[in-house]
Order: C-alpha cells, then structure tokens, then sequence
C-alpha cells in the first residue's frame, strides 16, 4: 500500500521551511505597510531576525524572494475567499487598496517579468492563464441574474474611457509575457464597441448621462 506522509519536514528541512515563512512573513508585512515607497532587503531582514545574507540565501535572489511574496498573497487570498471569487468577490479586490505596497510590487515585477529569464516570468504567464481560464468558467457558469449582486453603478462616457485605458495597459503587460495569448488591438477594439453598445442601449432607454454622448 501506498503510504504518503502527511507529518511536517523534520531536520533541516524542516528549519528550512520555518526560515523561509519567517521572511515571507515580514515581507509581506514590510509591503503591506510600505504604501508607495520602497522596501529593501535590510526592511525585511530587520523584521525577519536575520542578517542580509540570510534572507537573500533561503531564496537565491532578491527577485525571487519578491516573485514567492507574490506567490504567497495569491495563496492567502485562495484560501481566504475561495479559488473562483475574483469576479464576484469585489471585497477582495477592495482590500487591496488598502496595501498600496503590495499593489506597486506587483506592477513592478509584471513589468520586470517580461523578461524571460526573469524569476517571476513563469509566476504571471501561469497566473494570467489561470485567471482566464478561471474568469471563463465562472462567466459561463454565472448565476441567474436575480442571484447576482445589483450593479454597482451605472455606465457613462468616463467610466468606459477609464475600462479602456485600464485594458489598453493591461493587456499590453499580459502581450509582453505571452504574445501568443493576447492580440492588444482586436481586444481593445471588441471592448470599444462593446461599450459603446451598451451605452447607445443606455441612451435609447432615454437614461443618458450628461457627457455620455455629443449634444
């Protein structure tokens, strides 16, 4: 019979391990409270007990330290709101506003991750293939619309200028990582005449914003 451990690392390892959660621990913390300044090695081995060397050694680099914080928030957040509730869960995607720091690591490291031999080149191209196939799913199978939360908000000329510039950047990030997997103008285009659809919609039902449309 297949015997299969479930017992913690022992040893080294196991000091390993711990080490490795300490630093992940007070990096986490040091961004979750850094707002848009820096955080340097010194700030997280300061708050980890250790020296310099000792946190850069249980990780390699100081890149791939960063890339596993990032790898450790997507998993809190997993755990805490569930594996498909990025789309319905806007909670959660409220509460990082609320840790400015981790926000600016992970748009410093996309970008940085465009580089192939990048530590956190394989965490994004995984990530987003993940997100999309996730977000799929979760649209496919989305709830009837009594079951749905009420809209948030209605939509109007600046709101759609906004969704457009977000998406413009974001897929040009998500383009640099798998070029393969984004096409940046057929995208932008669909969602342009997406939104302008549904704000002609909006206007036939008389409930026009002003600045929605031309007088």
């Amino acid at each position: 019979m297949l015997r299969v451990s479930t017992g913690r690392p022992r040893g080294p390892y196991a000091k390993t391990a711990e080490r490795r959660r300490v630093i992940l621990d007070a990096a986490l913390a040091a961004y979750a409270e850094a707002g848009s300044r820096g955080v340097s090695i010194k700030d997280i081995a300061d708050r980890a007990g250790l020296s310099h060397t000792g946190v850069v050694h249980h990780f390699g680099t100081r890149e791939a330290l960063l890339t596993a914080v990032l790898e450790d928030r997507d998993a809190a957040a997993a755990e805490a709101y569930g594996e498909e509730a990025a789309l319905w869960r806007t909670d959660m995607l409220a509460a990082n506003a609320e840790t400015p720091g981790l926000v600016k690591l992970f748009v410093d490291l996309a970008a940085a991750g465009a580089e192939a031999d990048h530590p956190a080149h394989d965490f994004f191209v995984d990530r987003y293939q993940g997100l999309r196939e996730r977000f799929r799913r979760a649209i496919e199978d989305r709830p009837p619309v009594a079951e749905r939360p009420a809209p948030a908000g209605g939509i109007d000329a600046e709101w759609a200028a906004r969704m457009l510039i977000a998406a413009t950047d974001g897929l040009q990030v998500q383009w640099l990582l798998d070029p393969a997997a984004t096409d940046i103008a057929a995208d932008i285009g669909r969602l342009r005449d997406v939104l302008l659809d549904a704000l002609d919609r909006k206007a036939e039902r008389g409930d026009v914003a002003q600045g929605d449309r031309p007088a």
